[in-house]
């Protein structure tokens, strides 16, 4: 333990001694070591990112609508279509056990809104929501609230509007909350608007994701003709890996609701809001194992430039290893000298690297909201990295010391 210690002695000792070339060296470790940290760092915080995205968006959620839905084009419909009823019983039994139900119901695709003077092109799209539906289809609100369940119960005359229409309807206030308490008309019918979206963009459904007016579902059926029957169920869970367990059981409802005898074919179709999120995943998945290539290959240019410093420091050292070889040190005590110069180098080289990957990897994250990321695994791995560098590239430069003749390494000038 003693020669252990003398040998880290000497290693920090003949570190302290070249600190230039010690500095040069270790920098050059320090940026194999960021890359691989400061890669895989990034990678986490993108994970993370996407996971919270998707979640949003409803990566812990799934649909079950009518199977007409998602038939092909000039495909005959044979399929019924999942009634209000229908879908209301599945939401109280679904919500005993702990889900979030939440119904839709499309109402109208070319609806139009007005207000005093003002009015919007007939091309608005109406659905008819319950208290939920807002949670789970990623919508925040700007101004107000959501619908209450006493307003969904009892058909209150109330609406949510998005961002377009309160620009159409209001355009001389510029205050955010400008179209709450406002009465509307929808179709000629008034409504109070207790909520406004905000902006989603008009890349969601047909009518944009701005051009949209959410009813209570129980007025929307009571107000609009198309709004009768065929609902849309939405089911979020708590947790992803709770997921496949749930649509399990509500597919096992859905058929005892709607009477579906054995031998019968479904009507219905659930389809999971993760599979994009997954996608997203797996495509990470690709770039970090890229990347991890990437910061492999600058570890080999780092190993390889440190053995080469390592022989140009034996060349400068002959006379210092053969005056220690002349005063009685063995070819081992100046082999494991050399390797633990080189891993004490690696080490100092790969602290600095996980610190300065460590603030790279963040810089990601942060722009990615992802918060603070540490990916302990990697950090120790990135250690371990270490000392096998050091130790490889050591190796060789080591045993050239070692083998060297006193007489001979005195003589060199």
């Amino acid at each position: 333990m003693s020669l252990f210690a003398e040998n880290i002695k000497q290693g920090l000792g003949s570190v302290k001694a070249h600190a230039t070339r010690a500095v040069i060296t270790s920098s050059i470790i320090a940026i194999g070591i960021a890359a691989l940290v400061g890669i895989l760092t990034s990678i986490s915080a993108m994970q993370i990112a996407v996971t919270k995205t998707f979640s949003k968006m409803g990566s812990q959620s799934y649909t079950i609508r009518n199977a007409a839905g998602v038939r092909r084009f000039g495909e005959a419909d044979a399929s019924e279509p999942i009634s209000f009823e229908q879908a209301w019983e599945f939401q109280k039994r679904m919500e005993a056990k702990g889900a979030m139900v939440a119904l839709q119901v499309n109402a109208d695709f070319t609806a139009k809104a007005s207000f005093q003077s003002a009015e919007t092109n007939p091309n608005v799209r109406v659905l008819g929501v319950d208290a939920d539906y807002l949670k789970t289809a990623n919508y925040e609100l700007a101004a107000g609230r959501a619908f209450t369940d006493n307003e969904v119960n009892h058909a209150v005359p109330t609406v949510v509007v998005g961002q377009e229409i309160v620009d159409k309807l209001f355009p001389e206030s510029t205050r955010q909350d400008r179209a709450i308490n406002q009465v509307i008309a929808v179709n000629g019918k008034p409504y109070r608007v207790v909520g406004q979206l905000q902006t989603k963009g008009s890349s969601m459904g047909m009518s944009g994701g701005d051009r949209v007016i959410f009813l209570p579902v129980t007025r929307a059926r009571r107000d609009m003709k198309m709004a009768s029957d065929n609902c849309v169920i939405t089911v979020a869970v708590d947790k992803v890996v709770d997921l496949e367990a749930s649509m399990s059981e509500a597919y096992s409802m859905m058929r005892r609701i709607k009477r579906l005898k054995p031998e019968d074919e479904d009507n219905f179709v659930l389809q999971q809001s993760s599979a994009m999120a997954k996608e997203a995943l797996e495509n990470i998945k690709m770039v970090s194992g890229v990347g991890t290539v990437i910061a492999i290959i600058t570890l080999l240019g780092a190993a390889v430039s440190l053995m080469n410093i390592m022989l140009v420091s034996v060349t400068e050292r002959t006379r210092e290893i053969g005056l220690r070889k002349a005063l009685g040190a063995t070819a081992r005590q100046i082999k494991n000298q050399f390797l633990v110069e080189a891993v004490v180098i690696c080490q100092i080289g790969g602290l600095g690297g996980i610190i300065l990957g460590l603030i790279i990897g963040n810089l990601v994250g942060a722009a990615l909201g992802a918060g603070f990321v540490a990916p302990w695994e990697w950090m120790v791995l990135a250690l371990v990295v270490c000392v096998v560098v050091g130790l490889v590239a050591g190796l060789y430069p080591a045993q050239k010391a070692a083998k060297l003749d006193p007489i001979e390494a005195l003589r060199f000038d």
